[in-house]
């Protein structure tokens, strides 16, 4: 008997990461629901591929987040639309208003910290390390009292289908 799993004939790995992702939608559309406001102290950081197909941000914002990209939605914030596919919403960076269009399958991770909550997901490209950006500089306190901790005992979810070798 080998040790090897076999090979699915089911995408187990994708439905799990779609599923994950409905529940940026889920959350995400509760807050277009509630007018744009967020309940309490919640704010999301939320990362994507500023590659990814059907991503549409400012070109200049392309240029200088050229793979990866953290916003957060928490203070200043506006438009918020959420789709099926995936959500539009207003920010400025640098005092400059953009309208930022973003897919669900572009995302890589929804981090809440007020309950310490949050998702990563697979980058679409396997084995790809993301490039090494600046901060959004969005929105974000002025102080540095916001910090996403990663200690044990976390709500964050990893979820990694890889095989066995």
């Amino acid at each position: 008997m080998s040790d090897d799993a076999p090979d699915s004939l089911i995408p187990y790995d994708e439905i799990v990461q779609e599923a994950l992702r409905a529940v940026v939608g889920r959350v995400l559309g509760t807050v277009e629901r509630d007018g744009g406001t967020l309940p309490g102290n919640h704010h999301f950081y939320i990362t994507f591929k500023t590659g990814a197909p059907g991503v549409e941000i400012p070109a200049a914002l392309r240029e200088r987040f050229p793979d990866e990209m953290t916003i957060v939605l928490q203070n200043k914030f506006w438009d918020l639309n959420v789709s099926d596919r995936g959500f539009t919403v207003g920010l400025s960076f640098n005092q400059i208003p953009s309208k930022l269009d973003i897919p669900f399958s572009a995302i890589t991770a929804f981090v809440d910290p007020a309950v310490d909550f949050g998702l990563q997901f697979q980058a679409a490209a396997e084995d790809v390390e993301p490039a090494l950006h600046d901060d959004a500089e969005n929105d974000t306190p002025d102080d540095d009292d916001v910090a996403v901790s990663s200690e044990d005992g976390s709500n964050v979810v990893t979820v990694d289908f890889g095989k066995k070798k």
